[in-house]
């Protein structure tokens, strides 16, 4: 894009900032309400999936709404002016791309299900917690990686980083969180799926030994 983008912040740009740190805080909140026997990792962890599941349902969600409605750059009401500011980074999501709609269906439905059934699985150590936690982590990149290829592909031409804020806040930091954590949570799936066989592996060994005594 060829628009200049403002200096520095705007009323609006702090008021999006600060309700993201909201939506932060409620994570924190669930976390110390129901994660209290949980180890540290596991704590960090329901952190992030508290938070994940609230920007999905209370952030995109009506973002969704809007866009299969009409659009965010006509619509009215303080997320629509919160979708806006991030639209002045991304215009895709002001004129209800296609496959910015498309994405983001799957990540309200599929991965705010797939991140409450893996806080359920964390909480009352069910077995399937990995398996969760693996398909949910590949979801969250699978989207990010469809969310900016396509753009990419041909040149970033709805993408303006002429500001920091836009740049550096929005775009890398806002959705860099997408990608980073969800692959911290593949690799802590990973070793502990790891742990889990080389203990099954020396159970195995023993009993076999004491077979043979």
């Amino acid at each position: 894009m060829d628009s200049v983008a403002p200096p520095g912040l705007s009323l609006v740009s702090v008021l999006s900032l600060l309700a993201c740190s909201i939506q932060v805080l409620a994570a924190v909140l669930l976390t110390h309400r129901y994660g209290g026997q949980s180890s540290l990792t596991d704590k960090w962890i329901l952190l992030w999936l508290f938070y994940d599941v609230i920007v999905h349902l209370t952030l995109e969600g009506p973002f969704v709404y809007m866009s299969l409605v009409g659009m965010v750059e006509t619509s009215e009401g303080p997320l629509a002016e919160l979708w806006r500011e991030y639209g002045k980074a991304d215009s895709r999501w002001l004129v209800s791309d296609p496959t910015i709609v498309s994405i983001e269906i799957l990540t309200v439905v599929l991965d705010s299900l797939l991140a409450l059934l893996l806080i359920h699985a964390i909480l009352k150590d069910k077995y399937y917690r990995h398996f969760l936690q693996i398909a949910l982590s590949v979801c969250e990149l699978y989207g990010c990686w469809m969310t900016f290829c396509p753009d990419w592909l041909i040149g970033s031409p709805n993408l303006n980083t002429s500001s920091w804020l836009y740049l550096w806040v929005y775009l890398v930091f806002f959705n860099g969180v997408w990608v980073l954590v969800p692959a911290l949570l593949l690799v802590q799936s990973w070793f502990s799926l790891r742990s889990l066989h080389t203990l099954r592996t020396d159970d195995d060994i023993n009993n076999i030994n004491k077979k043979k005594m």
